[in-house]
């Protein structure tokens, strides 16, 4: 068994604009590490444009947000852009890799649940956990883990689906799709206060969302105390068919949108209990889905240690 790895050349083609930190050269970032010959064993695939691509969206996004967003990415000419909102931004490139990207999530549910692999990491863009049911915002246009999720419980059948999100920003489109559903997961450590401002304790949905804000400066001893109590207790008594990461490495104590203080030990640490649950209830089936990470050197190298630990799990 193996660690599948999915991404594509278009994901460059996403581009945001000057000085926009979620740029391409993220994804130049990640290919230097994971090209390296420690990660020669990846199975390797590219992330497709699929045939159901925009069937699946329609299980998480009313066809409304999947026009609007199809319309915006029909006006452009070369080197244009159109704002979705202040942040989120459209250029000519972008639609492709909007497809691409959830494209990556469902082939990755197609490998795992086969038993193709044991896990994959979806090294894509735009990312997905801000866009809600009916808006893109966040850098944001579809929400690629929770598509994947019910991508799953369609095509497989699974009953019970997780979404565990250590990115330093709160996944509220996630919690938003997955908020009235008992057999949908969502957990999340972030930073509080700070964008989108969800993310609260008392935000529990259906007693399935299991939020642990932290403050700015908390650093990994904090972390992963409030990651063990309220995300991997909680997780193991749920007891996912699968386990969906959304992996942001913006709580990185080097990046420039957060202000928490882990590093990549932590990110290793986290990727491990995870793994250990998903050995347990899951047959050992994740599926990750790159989400932030804005400090180019600190991204790339929580990357490797993140897929190197999801390698050894499949060894």
């Amino acid at each position: 068994m193996s660690t599948l790895l999915i991404t594509h050349p278009s994901f460059v083609d996403h581009d945001t604009g000057f000085g926009h930190p979620e740029r391409p050269d993220r994804m130049r970032a990640i290919d230097r590490v994971l090209g390296h010959e420690l990660f020669s064993p990846l199975k390797r695939q590219q992330a497709p444009l699929r045939d159901d691509v925009e069937e699946q969206i329609v299980r998480v996004h009313p066809k409304s947000h999947l026009e609007r967003i199809r319309s915006v990415s029909q006006s452009f000419t070369t080197n244009t852009y159109a704002h979705v909102d202040g942040d989120t931004v459209m250029s000519k490139g972008t639609w492709e890799a909007a497809l691409r990207s959830v494209g990556g999530g469902l082939d990755a549910v197609d490998a795992v649940m086969t038993d193709k692999v044991d896990n994959a990491f979806c090294q894509v863009r735009p990312p997905g956990h801000h866009a809600e049911k009916e808006r893109a915002m966040g850098f944001c246009f579809f929400s690629n883990t929770a598509i994947a999720a019910h991508y799953a419980r369609a095509r497989f059948g699974a009953e019970r689906l997780a979404v565990i999100d250590f990115d330093v920003h709160h996944g509220n489109g996630t919690q938003d799709v997955f908020w009235s559903d008992k057999d949908m997961f969502y957990g999340s450590t972030h930073q509080m206060p700070l964008f989108p401002g969800t993310g609260a304790l008392s935000e529990t949905g259906v007693g399935n969302i299991w939020n642990a804000p932290l403050k700015e400066g908390d650093d990994g001893a904090i972390f992963r105390e409030a990651y063990t109590q309220r995300i991997l207790d909680p997780l193991m008594n749920f007891a996912p068919d699968l386990v969906i990461v959304s992996a942001g490495f913006d709580a990185h104590k080097h990046d420039p949108l957060g202000g928490l203080r882990l590093v990549e030990a932590d990110f290793m640490w986290a990727t491990t209990k995870l793994v250990e649950i998903a050995t347990k209830t899951a047959n050992g089936r994740i599926v990750s889905m790159l989400e932030g990470g804005y400090n180019l050197e600190a991204l790339a190298k929580s990357v490797g240690v993140h897929v190197r630990t999801l390698m050894a799990a499949a060894s």
